[in-house]
């Protein structure tokens, strides 16, 4: 689990302000759930067969003993919450969600057991159109955030009935090759055959090119179904690519499964992945209600956004994850300059400037090392003399664009004319 330093924090802030500028557009509402849930809740409707239940959850027994999880994932929380405050009852419900989750599993770049997520859920929708729109929903979000080479992989899981008897082809073809699979896989042969299928063991992943596939034995009315997604994406101007193997690691899902890769960091990695969860909130206790959902996360997001920035440093990439600096940097010393720089500062922050003021008491050599590391363009020098003479030293730093480098402007300015310097700096 890892701290957010400043610098990160803002970038973090950056790609937040762009997610919830596209949500609002597109009529979604914020939900926010507790990071606290009963174990109850993920066991049902994760599914106790999977890796994130029976291996990944931080679980323990509170002092009323009751067995509570910190949240691994967002999407059982938000369909809790819709159930227990009647949200369903108000009609089909567009939401948005982000926060930190919680898996107990190998930390790696970009994945740490307190990890973060933004999603979206859609629920009391069922066309083939809510799930183009779900999709379009993240594809333009993350062209807009600037990541480039992505790829959009989709596939259809079909009904339950669909699965069961694609379940039972599968397990059959498996077991006459059992001696080929990894340990995980052989430990899944029985429990979760379809998770094999997401294997990232090599050997299996070759295996797993000849197996028969979930598309083949799908249902006329899923076959159908998943045409139209695809006319619907191909209207949309969405690029993509069938994938057969594609599963979503939760059992939840039905119908529509889909992932957004990136070559950003030089091999293809997911950025965003969902799908169809038809039977979830029955599972949960609620109405039978379709639902469609996706969630990205934050820590891979912003390492792809870092790849995007280096690869172009004029993009939007590069934009968003660009360090901030201040319109103007006030170096100030001396009883009445420091009292008096505290008030301008106040001013000028009132007037809209980004200002950063000085606090040290430094001598001026040190306020001025400072002052450049800041990237401001201009430095507001006050110093008592100034004070007596009620005018401020106005000075073009190194922190200036590339073009005001080589120029050294220095002027000054009555401290009693702040519209005035105000003009200035936004000239």
């Amino acid at each position: 689990m890892l701290d957010l330093l400043p610098e990160q924090t803002r970038r973090w802030q950056a790609v937040e302000s762009v997610t919830r500028d596209h949500f609002h557009r597109a009529g979604l509402q914020e939900i926010r759930t507790p990071l606290l849930e009963l174990t109850e809740l993920f066991a049902r409707g994760i599914g106790e067969a999977t890796d994130v239940v029976g291996k990944e959850m931080y679980t323990f027994v509170d002092r009323g003993g009751r067995s509570c999880t910190l949240r691994p994932e967002g999407t059982a929380s938000v369909v809790r919450a819709a159930l227990q405050n009647g949200l369903l009852s108000q009609g089909p419900q567009r939401l948005w969600y982000s926060g930190p989750m919680f898996r107990y599993e190998r930390p790696q770049a970009g994945r740490q057991r307190q990890f973060h997520q933004v999603g979206v859920e859609f629920l009391g929708v069922s066309s083939p159109r809510s799930d183009a729109e779900v999709i379009a929903l993240a594809w333009a979000l993350l062209a807009d955030l600037g990541v480039q080479g992505l790829v959009l992989e989709i596939n259809s899981l079909g009904t339950v009935e669909d699965r069961k008897n694609y379940r039972g082809e599968l397990v059959k073809w498996l077991e006459a090759r059992s001696e080929k699979l990894d340990d995980d896989s052989r430990k899944r042969l029985y429990t979760n055959p379809l998770r094999i299928l997401d294997s990232k063991n090599p050997a299996t992943k070759a295996l797993l090119e000849d197996s028969p596939t979930l598309l083949e034995t799908l249902s006329e009315e899923s076959k159908a179904r998943f045409t139209e997604l695809q006319g619907d994406l191909k209207a949309l101007h969405i690029p993509f690519h069938l994938n057969p193997h594609l599963v979503r690691g939760l059992d939840y899902y039905c119908h529509t499964a889909f992932e957004i890769t990136s070559d950003q960091l030089g091999a293809q990695a997911t950025v965003c992945g969902g799908g169809r969860y038809d039977g979830l909130v029955e599972q949960l206790g609620g109405p039978s209600t379709p639902a469609i959902g996706w969630a990205l996360g934050m820590e891979r997001l912003i390492l792809v956004l870092e790849a995007a920035a280096s690869a172009d440093s004029s993009g939007q990439a590069a934009r968003l994850t660009a360090a901030t600096r201040p319109d103007l940097y006030l170096v100030n010393r001396g009883e009445r300059a420091e009292r008096a720089a505290l008030v301008i500062a106040h001013q000028l922050r009132a007037a809209g400037l980004v200002v950063e003021l000085d606090g040290s008491g430094a001598a001026f050599a040190k306020q001025f090392k400072r002052a450049d590391r800041s990237r401001a363009p201009w430095a507001l020098v006050i110093g008592d003399d100034e004070i007596e003479k009620g005018e401020g030293r106005l000075k073009r730093l190194k922190g200036a664009a590339p073009e005001a480098d080589q120029t050294s402007i220095d002027q000054l300015q009555p401290l009693d004319d702040l519209i005035g310097l105000v003009r200035l700096l936004r000239d």
